[in-house]
């Protein structure tokens, strides 16, 4: 008979159990609550409450420093995180593949590994655009005082932008482990201590005169820092499902090359959406700043929606990396049908708010009548879009997961360039309709995109490789 285990054995707390729960058995739908709800806290309670406050510090300073931030961060900055995503997205896929298999140390050399190039990614981020604000700020607003904010925000932030790559190659790395509770809990951390950072840097406090927009970008770096600071001592420690150690960070040729070979066909993924949203920056900036503003405070409120989405899909995709690494195909399709169930029934209800309280919630961040309504017939686009966005967050992020780089990438460049660009272009300026010409183009190519996406995954080509669909 088996020894009955000591007196003073310790039962796993909730944390514990949940961490260190089996996803390739047991029930899907538990298993899509405990990935997705932790980071869907994390990303609107922690992630979103921070980009919610930051948008009403910028208002507090006035349109040109929303423009300027806005601007910014959506463009030069999403150009390089959108390198840092496709690596992400690369580690995420392996270490869940690993995790399935039972080969832990593997999975923990890989995020090792994913560690190394985010740093060389950030060191060319503030080798280029951190020591040459002044280019880059001008390739996207033409309006001086925003350029003027704008230049002082991106020195600060690209420079320091080593401080967001840790935490997203943490995020990834236990993601793909699936773990998602130790970053929900370091992200209730950093969201204060960001907050109040950029609350005091920005206005002043204690009689400190204040920085302004430079507050905005410092309390933000400062925040990230503690973050990063915990995540490493998470992850050195052994506190974490993946224990990296001194030689997981000793660079290994073939295990980057394996990185780099599925990370550029994600990040060309990114790169379509973040050309539509570039494109249509720098074309309202040319509409003026009003117009800049607004699609700023929109972008800002709907990726509220969107951080709860992304979660849900990263669940998914996590999942299907395992169960595929388990040789489990049947759990993997069971589990892309699980989570379209969650993401629409948590989006639908979400679109409809958005639609019907729209005006109320451009209202907190702007008292300019003319960006307020155009804000708000951004969010009516928005809301439209919002219905689809469960079901294409799911198909690109399970065909990634499965190893299929290449669709989502083909699928989204081609309908950005072909359809989404060409269309916001004409509508805005040569059809006299402006800014609404440029919400409608957005809300055509996004619902023809998630279409194409969802569509390619039921044709079940991605599954082929894995044994039949």
């Amino acid at each position: 008979m088996p020894e009955p285990p000591p007196s003073d054995a310790r039962a796993p707390g909730l944390l514990e159990r949940l961490r260190g729960r089996d996803h390739t058995r047991g029930s899907l739908f538990a298993s899509v609550v405990v990935l997705a709800v932790p980071s869907v806290l994390m990303s609107v309670f922690g992630f979103g409450a921070f980009q919610m406050f930051e948008l009403g510090f910028l208002g507090q300073l006035g349109d040109s420093a929303v423009a300027a931030a806005g601007a910014t961060n959506q463009t030069l900055r999403q150009i390089f995180m959108l390198f840092t995503v496709g690596l992400t997205v690369s580690s995420q896929m392996m270490i869940s593949r690993f995790v399935g298999m039972g080969s832990v140390d593997q999975a923990e050399h890989m995020a090792g590994q994913s560690f190394l190039l985010g740093a060389v990614l950030a060191l060319i981020a503030a080798l280029s655009v951190g020591l040459f604000p002044e280019f880059f700020v001008s390739l996207v607003t033409q309006d001086p005082e925003v350029i003027s904010q704008g230049v002082v925000y991106v020195r600060i932030v690209f420079l320091t932008l080593i401080v967001m790559t840790a935490g997203q190659m943490f995020g990834s790395v236990l993601n793909g482990a699936g773990d998602t509770v130790t970053p929900m809990l370091i992200g209730i951390v950093q969201t204060p201590i960001a907050v109040l950072a950029q609350w005091m840097l920005t206005f002043g406090a204690f009689g400190y005169s204040g920085l302004g927009i430079a507050g905005i970008a410092i309390g933000g770096v400062c925040g990230g820092a503690v973050s990063g600071a915990i995540s490493l001592w998470a992850l050195f420690s052994g506190r974490c499902r993946v224990h990296l150690r001194a030689r997981h960070l000793l660079p290994d040729p073939a295990a980057l090359s394996r990185l780099l070979a599925f990370a550029w066909q994600p990040a060309m993924h990114m790169v379509a959406r973040s050309l539509i949203i570039i494109f249509f920056m720098t074309l309202a900036g040319q509409l003026g700043g009003k117009v800049q503003a607004a699609y700023t405070i929109g972008l800002r409120i709907e990726m509220l929606a969107i951080m709860v989405a992304f979660p849900i899909a990263n669940a998914c995709a996590t999942l299907v990396g395992q169960n595929l690494g388990a040789g489990d195909l049947g759990r993997a399709w069971r589990a892309i049908r699980v989570s379209c169930v969650v993401e629409l029934a948590v989006l639908w209800p979400a679109a409809l708010s958005l639609f019907l309280f729209r005006d109320a919630a451009v209202g907190l961040f702007t008292q300019d009548p003319e960006v307020a309504r155009m804000a708000s017939d951004y969010l009516m686009f928005s809301s439209g879009i919002l219905s689809f966005y469960g079901l294409y967050f799911v198909a690109f992020r399970t065909l990634q997961a499965a190893g299929d780089m290449n669709s989502p990438m083909i699928i989204s460049v081609l309908t950005a360039v072909l359809l989404g660009a060409p269309m916001g272009y004409v509508l805005a300026t040569q059809s006299g309709l402006g800014a609404m010409g440029m919400w409608i183009a957005n809300f055509v190519y996004a619902v023809v995109n998630a279409l194409l996406m969802f569509g390619w995954l039921l044709t079940g080509r991605w599954a082929r490789r894995h044994g039949s669909a």
